[in-house]
């Protein structure tokens, strides 16, 4: 269920950006009097599995969902068709308008995407605000991955700034090491300053290992909850289905063993664990084993004895954040949160062009993901806050990679609109038409790689 709460999430969010997308086209288009013989959710080659004609348009949807396109009159695009442009131009073609409404025409579609994303982050800010944990508020310091220990760095010690940048946020980190390059680290341990100079190729080993939580909070484990029953799965509902005989109230072992709210872990085999951290990784050395878990119970210490399965979970869970620590949380009026959603869109849009310069690495390129790496980013359990912060960065990307000028995105007809503004001569249709396929194969090969390396590292990895 969690992966197909995932895809339904990932496809709810494209279907909403690819119609507003094109939307944005289309209004623009017919501003100007323009025909806009096809609007479409999806790809339809060789069939559509919806469509109505209202007007000039045909309206409908295809079943291959990797975009949307509006089919614009008297304009090469991904249609290719090549019989329409042959014919002399008409007074509500593309071709025939000016070339200022033609560039608005094709910007329309980012500009939509680029408001829509503002709007959301306004109105996610307006809804629920914004929380972040300060970095001084971190109090037992961090954990650190392999990687990070190698140059120097202590689990325990504090962050105090990157290279000359004082960290507010503690999220802001690792961003902050890998994106701006730093040089050098701040760090408090032990009461005493120091700093940890990072080495070149830093950021290129991190994206070449796939190193998750680089850095990571240093967290008490104080128990949160306790759950009784193991989720039953298709294979339990099928037995108790067909033989009547039910496998599907299987407990967990932490119920099993005892552990109650507001138990805080102390060890595992005499080995001390007080860090959520440490507790994960000390008990994942011992799957399928039985361990012995020690916890302080209203002052009281008591052994319990987990049987492990071979998943190595428990069935318990951590206080959350705002429990272990001073969390910060402001809260917007709608018209206070209209400019901070501005800045919040514009600063994520930022940062994400600046990522970008990775993507040109061999370790970044291997990195690239398609549709399952993006549908990763989303819950296994369904979060309105989530989803419309994701479909918020993911209209941002879309407006971004939209508007680079490659041939078959809008920005490559952008760049020849400029070009025919500047120069006041038009590129031939043939030169477009070469243009548009060179685009397309780019485009495809882009689509290839990026979904080959999901599938890559799904079997492989």
């Amino acid at each position: 269920m969690g992966i197909l709460t995932q895809a339904l999430g990932l496809l709810l969010s494209l279907s909403i950006l690819v119609i507003l997308h094109e939307a944005g086209h289309f209004i623009m288009a017919r501003i100007f009097n323009t025909r806009v013989e096809k609007f479409y959710l999806f790809f339809n080659p060789w069939f559509e599995l919806f469509k109505i004609k209202k007007g000039d348009t045909e309206y409908g949807i295809g079943w291959l969902p990797l975009g949307g396109y509006v089919k614009i009159s008297g304009m090469i695009d991904e249609s290719m068709d090549k019989e329409a442009m042959k014919l002399p131009p008409q007074p509500w073609e593309f071709r025939s308008k000016p070339a200022w409404q033609r560039l608005l025409i094709m910007t329309g579609g980012v500009v939509v995407n680029f408001i829509l994303a503002l709007f959301i982050y306004a109105m996610i800010l307006y809804t629920y605000g914004k929380e972040y944990l300060p970095a001084e508020n971190v109090k037992y310091g961090y954990e650190f991955h392999e990687v990070a220990q190698n140059i120097g760095l202590q689990n325990g010690d504090k962050i105090l700034m990157v290279d000359t940048i004082k960290i507010k946020d503690y999220s802001d980190i690792v961003p902050t090491i890998l994106i701006e390059g730093a040089h050098n680290l701040t760090i408090d341990r032990d009461g005493q300053q120091m700093k940890i100079a990072i080495p070149e190729g830093f950021t290129k080993e991190v994206i070449a290992k796939e190193v998750r939580g680089l850095i990571s909070l240093r967290v008490p484990f104080v128990v949160d909850t306790v759950l009784r029953t193991k989720k039953p799965s298709a294979i339990m509902l099928w037995v108790k289905e067909v033989f009547g005989k039910d496998t599907t109230s299987v407990e967990k072992p932490g119920y099993l063993a005892g552990f109650q709210k507001n138990d805080r872990i102390l060890a595992v085999n005499d080995m001390p664990t007080p860090f959520y951290g440490e507790f994960e990784a000390e008990k994942q050395k011992h799957v399928g084993e039985q361990i012995e878990v020690l916890v302080d119970r209203k002052g009281v210490e008591k052994t319990l004895i987990v049987d492990l399965g071979d998943d190595g979970m428990i069935g318990i869970g951590n206080k959350p954040l705002s429990y272990h620590f001073s969390v910060e949380k402001i809260n917007y009026s709608f018209l206070e949160a209209i400019p901070a959603g501005i800045v919040m869109g514009v600063e994520t849009l930022i940062f994400y062009i600046k990522q970008m310069k990775l993507i040109f690495t061999k370790e970044g390129a291997q990195q690239l993901g398609g549709f399952g790496a993006i549908g990763g980013l989303f819950p296994k359990t369904w979060d309105w806050h989530v989803f419309w912060n994701m479909t918020a960065f993911i209209s941002l990307v879309l407006a971004f990679m939209n508007i680079l000028p490659i041939p078959a995105l809008d920005g490559g007809h952008v760049a020849f609109l400029l070009f025919e503004m500047i120069t006041g001569r038009k590129p031939g249709d043939k030169f477009l038409e070469y243009a548009q396929i060179a685009g397309m194969v780019i485009l495809l090969g882009l689509l290839l790689f990026a979904n080959g390396n999901d599938i890559y590292r799904t079997f492989f990895k």
